[in-house]
């Protein structure tokens, strides 16, 4: 009997033993369940902190595709105005220049007409001359009319002082009586197309005789004397 009762005690101590065991065995297994459950965690949240730098980079990568897009749309469509604004001002320039020379010829015919009618050596074609005269000047009078409907202007030439920007100087005569560089002849008118030189004037520019030159120089001369004596006192 008492040696059943020590066989019991020891199968009991041994399946105590065992249970500690197992019940160690569960702990270290849910320990390292656990474990891996916090890595995997870790894992997926610096995958989704990944994922979110990703499309962060993405939406700054497609926004300014946007803008870019949107810079070159604004650019685009202030060429288009500016390119319909010009052909609105300026889409009959071509045809106006070719109207250049017609006006040319008019003025022309009418100085020589003026000229002849004015001439006493032709007395007896006066009145032929005279209607003729009457009816070119009524004749580009009409013709000014119409291209300056459409931004053509004559450029003022005479008496003005000499602009590179609007005349072209053909050559220079010698004048006392107008200011230097001045406008003193124009062989042919220049015309604007609005504010566009579509054509500049050709002109004779006055300058200065010799005699007026040598006049300066003298002046020019007294005047330094005058001074050197002046700082010397």
């Amino acid at each position: 009997m008492k040696k059943r009762k020590k066989e019991d005690f020891i199968e009991n101590g041994t399946d105590k033993v065992a249970g500690i065991e197992d019940s160690e065995n569960q702990d270290s297994a849910e320990a390292e369940a656990e474990k891996k459950v916090g890595t995997t965690r870790n894992r997926d949240a610096e995958a989704e902190v990944l994922q979110g730098k990703n499309l962060e980079e993405e939406l700054n990568d497609q926004k300014d595709k946007y803008l870019r897009l949107y810079a070159e749309f604004e650019n685009y469509k202030k060429r288009v105005a500016k390119d319909k604004e010009e052909l609105v001002r300026y889409g009959n320039e071509s045809l106006l220049y070719e109207l250049m020379p017609v006006l040319d010829n008019l003025e022309m015919a009418l100085k020589h007409a003026s000229n002849d009618v004015n001439d006493d050596t032709s007395a007896e074609y006066q009145p032929r001359m005279a209607g003729l005269v009457q009816g070119v000047e009524i004749t580009l009078r009409e013709f000014l009319k119409v291209i300056d409907k459409f931004g053509l202007t004559p450029i003022s030439a005479i008496n003005r002082i000499f602009d590179p920007s609007l005349h072209h100087a053909m050559t220079q005569v010698e004048r006392d009586d107008v200011d230097e560089h001045t406008v003193v002849e124009e062989f042919r008118k220049g015309y604007m197309l609005r504010d566009k030189v579509l054509r500049p004037s050709l002109v004779a520019v006055s300058k200065k005789t010799e005699d007026s030159i040598q006049n300066t120089e003298v002046s020019q001369e007294k005047e330094n004397t005058e001074e050197n004596i002046e700082e010397e006192m």
